[in-house]
C-alpha cells in the first residue's frame, strides 16, 4: 500500500500527487490518500481521490498562516508547523501508515513525514523539492533570498560573492528544522541534520529532464549525498521527468469566449501569495495586453474584474496556456512546467529560493524572465513587453514542449515509488 500525503494547502502539490495517484493507479497500485487539511481537498475528492483527513482539519486561517511561514517568506528561526502539532500530526500519521499497512509514503510539502514515517519504519519519497536540490546548489546555481540572510559583511558584499558563500553553506544550514529535532528526539527518531534535508526524502524525486535541469542523469541518479552527517541516511535522488498539474476541470464559457476574441491575453496565475500583489501585477500586465485572464484561487479579488480582465478560481491551466500570448507566474515548477510544456513564455516573480531556482532555469533555457520581488512592480511591464517581442522565447518554450511532451514524469514518478516499495518489502 502507497500513501500519498499532499499538503492541500497548496493546489501545486495537490495538483502534482493527482498526477501521481493517477499514474500508480493505473499501473494496479494500492493507494491510500491522507492530509492535514486545506481548501484542495475538495479538488483531490472532485477527480475522484479518496482522502482521509488526519486531526481536526486546516482552517482557512491556518493555510494562510502557513502560507507566510514557509521558507523564503517566513523566518527561518520556526518550523511553519508548532512543536505541537508536528508531535500530533506524527503520532496520526504513523498510527495511519500501521493501520493502512503502508509500505512507502509520499509526499508533498507534508515535512511531518519526515519523522513519522521513521516512526512506522517505511521509507519516505518527496516530490515537492524542484530545482531546489543538491546537485543545483553544489555547482554553485542556487539563487539567495532578496532579504539579508545573515552572513557576515552581507550588505558590502558583491552579489557574485553572495551568491557563491550562500551555495557553499547550504548544506550545513539548519533553518526551520529546530521544531522538528525537538520532537524527533521525543520519538526516538533521527532529527533533521539541514536545510536541504528538511525538503528531501529516502528518495527525492527529481521532476524534470537533464535537458532543462542542466545536470546529466547519470550526475543525478548516482548521487552521493557529501557531507553525509547533512543528510538523511541513505538518500537517493532519481530523475523522473516533468510533473504538473492536468486537472479535470470544465472550461467555463465565460473563459472560452474571452479566450476566442482577437486580441492576446496574458494569463495571471499566482497561487501562494497575497492577493495585493496579484492586484499590483495584474495593473502593470494591463499596461502591455489589452486582456487579462486571472486565475484567482483562494484569493479575495472582489473588484478586479472588469475593463479587459476576466477573474476566476481554480483554472485547468494545461489547457489555457497555450491559448494565451504570455503568462505571469510564482515560479513553482509546476506552473513553469505547465507554461513550458504548452510553448508558451512567461514571466516569473520567485518567493522563495525554489521558486528563484525554477525560473533560473527557465531563463537558461531561454523560455522566461524573472524579476526579483522587491521590483515586480517596478520591472514588471518591461519584463512583459520583453518576452512578447523576442521570438526567440517562443522558439525557445517550443523546443522545451517537445521535449516534455516525450517524457511521461508521472508514470516514470509512479514507476520509482513502486520500486522502492518493493525493495522494502523483500528487505
Amino acid at each position: 500500500m502507497i500513501c500519498l500525503l499532499p499538503n492541500c494547502g497548496f493546489l501545486s502539490e495537490t495538483s502534482r500527487i493527482l498526477e501521481i495517484h493517477r499514474a500508480l493507479t493505473a499501473r494496479g497500485a494500492e493507494v491510500t490518500t491522507a492530509t492535514h487539511g486545506g481548501p484542495y481537498v475538495e479538488l483531490l475528492r472532485d477527480h475522484g481521490v479518496e482522502v482521509d483527513v488526519l486531526g481536526d482539519g486546516w482552517t482557512a486561517e491556518r493555510v494562510t498562516q502557513f502560507i507566510s511561514s514557509i521558507p523564503g517568506i517566513g523566518p527561518p528561526g520556526q518550523s511553519m508547523w508548532t512543536d505541537d502539532e508536528i508531535r500530533q500530526y506524527v503520532a496520526l500519521e504513523a498510527e495511519y501508515f500501521g493501520a493502512h499497512g503502508v509500505t512507502a509514503v509520499v509526499t508533498g510539502w507534508t515535512l511531518t513525514a519526515l519523522l513519522s514515517s521513521q516512526v512506522a519504519g517505511v521509507p519516505v519519497v518527496v516530490e515537492h523539492s524542484g530545482a531546489f536540490v543538491p546537485p543545483l546548489f553544489e555547482r554553485g546555481r542556487a539563487i539567495p533570498p532578496d532579504r539579508r540572510i545573515g552572513l557576515p559583511l552581507e550588505g558590502l558584499m558583491p552579489a557574485r560573492f553572495r551568491k557563491f558563500l550562500f551555495n557553499k553553506g547550504l548544506r550545513y544550514q539548519k533553518i526551520y528544522t529546530d521544531g522538528f529535532n525537538r520532537v524527533a528526539e521525543e520519538f526516538g527518531v533521527a532529527g533533521i541534520p539541514s536545510f536541504p534535508a528538511l525538503l528531501m526524502g529516502d528518495l527525492t524525486l527529481i521532476t524534470d529532464i537533464p535537458e532543462v535541469f542542466g545536470v546529466s542523469r547519470q550526475d543525478v541518479d548516482g548521487w552521493i549525498p557529501r557531507p553525509a552527517r547533512a543528510y538523511r541516511p541513505g538518500a537517493r535522488l532519481r530523475y523522473t521527468g516533468p510533473l504538473f498539474a492536468h486537472l479535470d476541470l470544465p472550461m467555463p464559457e465565460r473563459v472560452e469566449s474571452f479566450l476566442d476574441q482577437d486580441d492576446p491575453v496574458a494569463y495571471v496565475a499566482l497561487t501562494s501569495t497575497s492577493p495585493e500583489l496579484v492586484r499590483d501585477v495584474v495593473e502593470q500586465v494591463r499596461t502591455v495586453v489589452p486582456k487579462v485572464l486571472v486565475a484567482g484561487t483562494t484569493h479575495d479579488l472582489a473588484g478586479l474584474e472588469g475593463d479587459g480582465v476576466l477573474v476566476e478560481k481554480v483554472l485547468p491551466s494545461h489547457r489555457i496556456m497555450p491559448r494565451v500570448a504570455v503568462a505571469v507566474i510564482t515560479g513553482g515548477q509546476g506552473s513553469v512546467q505547465t507554461a513550458m510544456s504548452a510553448g508558451t513564455p512567461f514571466v516569473g516573480i520567485a518567493l522563495q529560493p525554489e521558486q528563484a531556482a525554477n525560473l533560473d532555469i527557465a531563463e537558461r533555457v531561454g523560455v522566461a524572465r524573472a524579476v526579483p520581488l522587491p521590483r515586480a512592480t517596478s520591472d514588471l511591464t518591461e519584463a512583459v513587453r520583453g518576452v512578447l517581442a523576442n521570438p526567440r522565447s517562443r522558439a525557445a518554450a517550443e523546443r522545451v514542449k517537445g521535449l516534455y511532451a516525450a517524457t511521461d514524469g508521472a508514470g516514470a514518478a509512479a514507476d520509482a515509488i513502486l520500486e522502492l516499495a518493493t525493495v522494502e518489502q523483500t528487505a
